[in-house]
């Protein structure tokens, strides 16, 4: 859920996630397969901007293996992606992967090929602090998008994809597959997004972080030789709101003090993993998304949930239950506020919202 970072660890089970997470730190895998990393490294990538990469690099992780079906296409491949400020291993966690890919349960990676890549500006892909700062290229879902996809086909020569999920920008990188390939998957799973331009209080939030960093004068333009730490600190506040459920922190944390210690906690654990040129490209890249156009091009079967506590696609609004209507197999889900429900962080916790996987992958199958 982003390069802030898994913003309520320590209070992971307790309180949402923020609406960005960094990787979590790393637990036991899950019962079965090992996860396997890997590279992918697409040369002269150009971008949507017109720049270009020598060497794109995009990171992995894998469980399970490919089937291949009589002709020799690809029949089993799942391609799982993450929210902004993630990467693939921040979904490899107990509430995610532990309810999902163990064995029996509905994306064994006995059974199953799993897809976890790590976004372009992210995780241990190429990204702006590797060192080029801010003159890394501007990148947008396009390219993010782009890039997933020649990952998939020639990095792991997989040809079609049983399903495709996505975590918030994850979810809104779903529906530009499901509109670009559409005859690539048999089903879209995605979680915590909406498909209409990046507006309102979801864009302005963004641009408040994006501000931040850009108005501190420690941010030199990019060049920074030290990390503009009072901006990072404000974009940290603004995200963990945007990412939190209040039900849930009401719970965590009833007292003051807790609640005065907790973020002191985050922050001082967060602080010091966080790049500001990360969390600015980041940040920035949804600046072009808008499938609500080409939502009649999708022909996957399509399952897609929300939350009715998301901060980030408040339900009042009312988009979702509209835009699904253009989606010819489209099923919208909103959750009520439950026990198992974290705000934008629902998508984490898959005990929330796995019967409505179940329910997808029966009916894809058919």
């Amino acid at each position: 859920m982003s390069r802030l970072a898994a913003v309520l660890a320590g209070l992971a089970l307790a309180v949402a996630p923020a609406a960005f997470a960094q990787p979590a730190p790393a637990a036991a895998p899950p019962p079965g397969p090992a996860p396997q990393p890997g590279d992918f490294v697409i040369h002269d990538f150009h971008f949507q901007s017109g720049e270009t990469l020598p060497e794109l690099r995009i990171h992995y992780t894998t469980f399970g293996a490919p089937h291949r079906d009589a002709a020799g296409h690809v029949d089993n491949a799942v391609l799982i992606m993450h929210g902004t400020g993630g990467a693939g291993t921040s979904l490899i966690r107990p509430e995610f992967t532990g309810e999902l890919i163990g064995p029996g349960q509905l994306l064994d990676a006995t059974k199953y090929f799993l897809i976890f890549p790590d976004d372009i500006g992210h995780g241990a892909s190429s990204k702006p602090s590797d060192g080029l700062k801010a003159h890394f290229p501007r990148y947008d879902y396009a390219d993010m998008v782009e890039a997933e996809h020649r990952l998939v086909t020639e990095g792991l020569h997989v040809d079609h994809l049983r399903l495709v999920m996505g975590t918030s920008m994850g979810c809104m990188h779903a529906f530009m597959w499901g509109e670009t390939w559409p005859d690539m998957m048999d089903a879209l799973m995605p979680l915590a997004c909406n498909t209409v331009q990046i507006a309102g209080r979801n864009r302005v939030w963004r641009d408040m972080v994006i501000d931040l960093i850009t108005h501190d004068p420690a941010w030199n333009g990019g060049d920074y030789t030290s990390e503009p730490t009072m901006a990072l600190r404000g974009a940290e506040d603004i995200t963990i709101i945007a990412g939190s459920a209040p039900h849930q922190m009401q719970k965590a944390l009833p007292t003051r003090d807790d609640s005065d210690a907790y973020l002191k906690r985050v922050l001082d654990a967060q602080l010091p993993h966080l790049d500001a040129n990360d969390l600015l490209y980041q940040v920035g890249s949804s600046r072009d998304y808008d499938p609500s156009v080409k939502l009649g091009d999708v022909t996957a079967y399509v399952m897609w949930v929300n939350s009715a506590d998301d901060f980030i696609n408040p339900p009042e609004l009312g988009i979702a239950e509209q835009q699904v209507k253009q989606i010819k197999r489209g099923k919208f889900v909103l959750l009520p506020i439950g026990p198992n429900t974290h705000g934008h962080g629902t998508h984490t916790y898959a005990v929330a919202w796995k019967q409505y996987l179940a329910e997808l992958l029966q009916e894809s199958a058919r």
